[in-house]
């Protein structure tokens, strides 16, 4: 029997999964990706493109051209509607797609809407998508051009910290290189109950080494921030106690500001009865399938997943690259095993490995697994890490533009580390 395994999103899980799926399965089933854009993103060098180190064609990878090269179809367009019960989906407001397996790797839907005044739309910018950080380059030139107070951070229920850590680094040195760092007072507001928590319950010295960095670089911070709402030029945060009661309230004025949302399920996918939590994120069970559609798979930040603890104000727990590129393999296996009527036995090694710039140095992190207690901790910093990530972009980038499926992290970010190999 000839399979039609669909995949929705093309981003760091859905386009590697696509290739290593082509690679896995024979020619006579068929592979089809369906992405909003017609480009695949980088979305790690998002934080480079908003202070305008990189822009938008230098992390972009057409996808007709590389996935027809691979044999792989390629539909661009919005899904907007699952049909789960009749494998099928519709794209836009007609286009009616069958499959036999979907493979839902589309990332989250941007929840600026939490928090009143918060986002692109109001007066925030965000490093999630590369269309965001390109929106942010022009005030990043306006603040250059005059400079004032600025706040960076992550709001309640943000999952992914690595980020908001990284740019403020990364604008750190950005302003420090312009010459104009010492009229740019700048504050870090976050959900994490404290610094250096990450959505991770913290992994080795990370918080007295990222309190260290903050210090050093004269940025000031509030933990355990409930971000109540944003107004043109002024943030009001309530900073609550461990019991969760406000501690204190803060209205800190801007003149530009960085915060990530929080992350919930895309539209199409929350429509699904039965396929995600209250947030909209897929339900799945060890093999990656969703326990009521077993012919859906879910792979990336879109997948739900237990935080590690819970916190005064809520958080998330982060899946990193190496995490999603265990996801994606564990899927691959697993259809590839029901096509041959073979017992499904891949699962997915949840371990965190994160590579963060800090614009002249960087942070490198290990935690297996994710969920503590753990086998392995590993924080390390310095500025090979800068440098491996500069050149883990170029490696990533190349390797999508040929259609490769090399395990990248396994191959490449371990080395990088001085690590042997991790078992996915």
């Amino acid at each position: 029997m000839m399979a039609h395994i669909v995949i929705l999103g093309a981003g760091v899980g859905g386009l590697p999964c696509a290739y290593e799926m082509k690679a896995e399965l024979s020619n006579d089933h068929q592979v089809t990706v369906i992405n909003d854009r017609d480009h695949f993103q980088f979305t790690p060098s998002n934080p480079w493109v908003a202070v305008k180190w990189r822009n938008a064609d230098d992390i972009s990878v057409k996808l007709e051209p590389v996935l027809t090269k691979k044999g792989i179809n390629f539909i661009q367009g919005t899904v907007t509607k699952i049909n789960a019960e009749d494998n099928n989906l519709v794209v836009g407001e007609d286009q009616t797609v069958d499959y036999d397996y979907l493979v839902i790797t589309t990332g989250p839907r941007l929840a600026f809407e939490e928090v009143e005044g918060s986002g692109p739309d109001g007066f925030t910018h965000s490093i999630c998508n590369t269309e965001h950080a390109t929106a942010a380059q022009s005030a990043f030139d306006k603040l250059v051009d005059n400079p004032g107070n600025v706040v960076i951070g992550a709001m309640p229920f943000a999952s992914c910290f690595g980020p908001a850590y990284e740019f403020a680094f990364i604008l750190d040195t950005a302003l420090c290189r312009k010459r104009i760092r010492n009229k740019v007072p700048m504050t870090y507001v976050t959900s994490e109950p404290y610094i250096g928590h990450l959505g991770l319950g913290g992994i080795g010295d990370s918080k007295s080494m990222l309190e260290s960095e903050l210090r050093n670089r004269n940025i000031k911070f509030i933990t355990n921030a409930k971000t109540t709402k944003v107004e043109d030029g002024m943030m009001f945060v309530d900073e609550l106690d461990d019991n969760g009661d406000v501690k204190k309230q803060h209205e800190l004025p801007f003149t530009y500001s960085m915060m990530l949302p929080a992350f919930k399920g895309v539209d199409a996918v929350v429509g699904v009865e039965g396929l995600c939590n209250p947030r909209g994120f897929v339900m799945i069970d060890d093999n990656q399938r969703n326990p009521k559609y077993p012919n859906i798979y879910s792979a990336g930040v879109c997948v739900a997943i237990p935080p590690v603890e819970a916190t005064p104000v809520p958080t998330g727990a982060p899946k990193t690259g190496y995490m999603i590129e265990s996801m994606a393999t564990a899927i691959v296996k697993n259809i590839s095993s029901e096509l041959k009527n073979e017992e499904l036995t891949a699962v997915a090694t949840w371990n965190a490995i994160c590579l963060a710039d800090m614009g002249d140095t960087g942070a490198a992190f290990v935690a297996i697994p994710q969920i503590p207690p753990r086998n392995v901790t590993w924080f390390k910093k310095g500025k090979w890490v800068h440098a491996a990530k500069i050149a883990f972009e170029k490696y990533f980038l190349r390797k999508m533009r040929k259609g490769s499926t090399d395990p990248f992290y396994e191959t490449y970010v371990l080395k990088l580390m001085g690590l042997t190999k991790i078992d996915k």
